[in-house]
C-alpha cells in the first residue's frame, strides 16, 4: 500500500508531537471543535492543542507558554455558489486541509486578575492540501481566547500574512474542553 506524501508528513509530525506531550510538566490538552469561514462559505473544523508549562517573561505581568496544535479543516463544494469568485483559479475549495503548528501562548495578569483568562498565540504552521483560502505550504496562527479551568472559546484565523496568492484565509469559532495531564 502506498501512501501519499502528505499522510507520510502528518503521520511524522502528529508521532512526534505526541511523544512530546507526555514529556511536560503541566500539560493541558484541549478538544477544540468549531466552525471555519472563508469569505461567507462554512465548514467544519477540529484541533487538538497542548499548552505546556507556563514562563514569566522577566519581572513583567507577561506569561508564555509553548503551545502545538493538530487540526482539520473538512473541504468546500461550492462550485455552484458565486461560480464567478471560485472557479477558473489554480486552487479550488474542495480540499480537506490537515495543519500542525507551533508557537505560544500569551497571557498577561497574576493569579486571581479576572482578566488572566484571556490569552492570545501565534503559530507558525504548514499543512497539507491547497485552497483558495490556505493555499501555501506554510501559514500563520492567530488565536484571541478565554481560557476557563475545563472549556475554552477562542476566535482563531489562519493567513499566509499575504506572502502568496490567493491568501483568503480561514476564520474561525471554536468551543474546547481541557484536559490536565
Amino acid at each position: 500500500m502506498h501512501l501519499p506524501t502528505n499522510s507520510l508528513r502528518f503521520a511524522l509530525t502528529l508521532s512526534l508531537v505526541s511523544l512530546a506531550l507526555p514529556a511536560a510538566a503541566d500539560t493541558r490538552l484541549e478538544i477544540q471543535d468549531g466552525v471555519s469561514y472563508m469569505d461567507s462559505a462554512a465548514v467544519d473544523t477540529a484541533f487538538v492543542e497542548g499548552i505546556f508549562d507556563e514562563h514569566r517573561i522577566g519581572n513583567s505581568r507577561f506569561s508564555w507558554s509553548p503551545d502545538v496544535s493538530l487540526g482539520w479543516l473538512d473541504g468546500r463544494d461550492i462550485s455552484n455558489y458565486d461560480n464567478y469568485r471560485y472557479d477558473g483559479h489554480r486552487y479550488s475549495t474542495r480540499d480537506q486541509i490537515w495543519l500542525a503548528a507551533g508557537g505560544a501562548r500569551i497571557r498577561y495578569g497574576d493569579p486571581g486578575d479576572w482578566y488572566r483568562s484571556l490569552f492570545f498565540s501565534f503559530q507558525p504552521a504548514l499543512h497539507t492540501g491547497r485552497t483558495l483560502a490556505l493555499s501555501s505550504p506554510y501559514e500563520f496562527v492567530s488565536t484571541l481566547g478565554w481560557q476557563g479551568r475545563r472549556f475554552s472559546v477562542l476566535i482563531r484565523h489562519i493567513s499566509n500574512g499575504d506572502l502568496h496568492f490567493p491568501n483568503r484565509g480561514e476564520t474561525m469559532a471554536l468551543v474546547g474542553v481541557g484536559f490536565d495531564l
